[in-house]
Parts: structure tokens; sequence; C-alpha cells
């Protein structure tokens, strides 16, 4: 990562500009320029410090990278220990101030130890992006294996085994009850506010076929961020969600993989669970573009900032327009 110390943001090249006509066969169609990778506001975040869980890939990495851009310090936090390990290193390399804790989420002791981490290094916790999630139980690190991990992959609720089930609960929707319990007991000792963001989905806000235990931890994550938003607020700590859809992670491309690959072994097709796919904005787009990380954090740092005080308890739909229809 470039350490970027300008006092100005960086610049904003094709988002700045008006859209142009992409498709010469829809003349009146216009793409949706995306926020670039290396956008940042110079100094929104000094002095503050944050958590970012799943912080090794997508867009947790690009969150931990942008806030240490943006002045904050961060605690990254990741159960794959390399790449977790190497982002923060990088971060560290570009003159920003990072630590990294290795685990998982959904067990206490790593829950409290980032934690700990930032308090005993940045002296204190101003808030959280609480992004580790699966989509299956396969371990993110292993290549897929469909024949062997048929058991771990994602299927409807009379195919699904305890596996499947209890490991996508456990870390999307345990996960994050532990990283706020902890984070929220420091935050309420320090008696002076916050902001968390708790990284949901699509899938938290309706049905999708084929995946009940994504659904289900999903939909967790949404009405455990409405009770935060009630209990905290007379601490001054605000709690909102954020509900992607197709977002262009390593997360959604191995499901994506292993939804191909299940296919393939049963002959069968994907059924209702595939029948729509796309956002209003991807499926208009020219290129049919999935979501960046870089879109996607921008919410999130926007709902950290001040620039956001009047807002708590509220799931953000950031989306593409993909529940609107």
């Amino acid at each position: 990562m470039e350490r970027k110390t300008a006092s100005a943001p960086a610049p904003l090249g094709a988002y700045a500009a008006p859209p142009a006509t992409a498709n010469p066969a829809k003349p009146l169609n216009r793409d949706v320029n995306a926020v670039p990778d290396d956008y940042f506001i110079p100094g929104r975040f000094a002095g503050r410090t944050y958590i970012v869980t799943g912080c090794a890939r997508g867009m947790g990495r690009m969150a931990a990278i942008r806030l240490c851009r943006e002045g904050a310090n961060v605690v990254g936090v990741d159960w794959l220990k390399d790449e977790g390990e190497a982002v923060i290193a990088g971060i560290v390399a570009s003159g920003g101030n990072a630590r990294f804790v290795f685990g998982d989420v959904s067990e206490n002791v790593v829950a409290d130890e980032m934690v700990r981490i930032a308090v005993e290094a940045f002296g204190r916790l101003d808030g959280a992006i609480n992004n580790a999630g699966v989509m299956d139980a396969v371990f993110p690190g292993d290549p897929v294996d469909y024949a062997s991990q048929k058991r771990l992959a994602m299927n409807p609720i009379h195919e699904s085994s305890d596996e499947y089930w209890d490991v996508v609960m456990r870390v999307n929707a345990t996960g994050v009850f532990k990283s706020l319990r902890a984070e929220l007991r420091q935050m309420v000792t320090q008696g002076s506010g916050g902001s968390i963001v708790n990284v949901s989905s699509v899938a938290g806000l309706r049905g999708f076929g084929g995946t009940p235990s994504y659904v289900a931890s999903k939909h967790a994550v949404t009405g455990l961020t409405k009770n935060a938003a009630i209990d905290y607020a007379a601490y001054g700590i605000r709690v909102n969600s954020v509900h992607m859809a197709n977002t262009a992670t390593p997360m959604v491309d191995r499901a994506m993989e292993l939804v191909r690959a299940k296919v393939k072994a049963s002959g069968a097709p994907p059924g209702i669970g595939l029948a729509k796919t796309k956002s209003l904005l991807q499926y208009e787009d020219s290129a049919g573009r999935d979501s960046t990380p870089a879109e996607q954090v921008a919410v999130m740092l926007f709902l950290l900032s001040p620039e956001s005080s009047n807002l708590t308890g509220a799931n953000y739909a950031t989306d593409g327009g993909f529940s609107t229809y």
C-alpha cells in the first residue's frame, strides 16, 4: 500500500466525470463509474482506533487500508494468518498504524484479544467494522474440491448438513455477537461514544434459495444491529449495518465456483435460487460488473464518520438496487 500524505483526496479520475455512453447498442444507457480503489479523505479518522474483522481479503482488506490512509489506527483480525499478516505488514511498511490478531471471531479469546490489543497499542477503541463472514463451511484457505466438500457447501434445507449450518451460523451470527460484546464493553467503559458497522448482506434483508444458514445468519446480523442501536444510543454509540449484493470478492467468487461444481456433479439446474442474480445497476451496466469493495467500504467509512451523526439502527441496502425490484 502506498502511503498517501497529501492534503487533498486522491484524484477521482473517471469517477468525477459525467458517465460516458459505453454500449452502442443502447445509446441512452450510461454506466456508473465506481469510486477508485485508492480514493480516501485525508485526516478524517486521525487519532481514532478501529477494529476490522475479516481483514485478509476483499472488503475487510480494503477497509483496513483506507482507514489507515485516513489517519486511523487499525486492529485487523482474520483466521487467514499469512494473508492477514501481509495486509497489516503492508500498512505498517507504508507508515500506517496497525496491528494484527489471528483467530476466529466466534471465539471469546479472539474477540477479547482484539479489543485488548487496540487499547494496549493505541489507548482506546472508537468503533469497528464487523466484516468477518462466510457463505459456506469450507475453510476459506482451502481449494474447492466439491466431491469432498459437498456436506460443507450451500444446499437447500433438506440437503443441508449440521456442519454447514453450524459453521456459517457460528461465524456470521455468533461471531458478530461476540465481536459486538467485546467492543461495546470497552466503548461503554470509555464513555466517549463511537460507531460500529456490521457487515450483513442483501440476504439479511430478503430470502435466497439454496443458502439457508447464510440467509438466517445474515438476518441475525440485521437483528443484532437494531438491538444494539437501541441499547447503546444512550452511550453515544451508533450501530448500523450494510447489505450488499454481488461484490467482487474472493468469497463471492468461491461461492459461485462451488455452485457451478454442484450443478456439474448433480446434472440438475441450479433452480430458483439463481433466478435473479443481478442488481439494477449490474443489469444495466454494459459489462454487467459487480459492485467493488471500494464502493462498499466508502459507505462503511461514512457510517463510522461524524458525517453520519444522526444515523443509527439502520440496515443500509448497499446493493445497487437489488432489493428494489
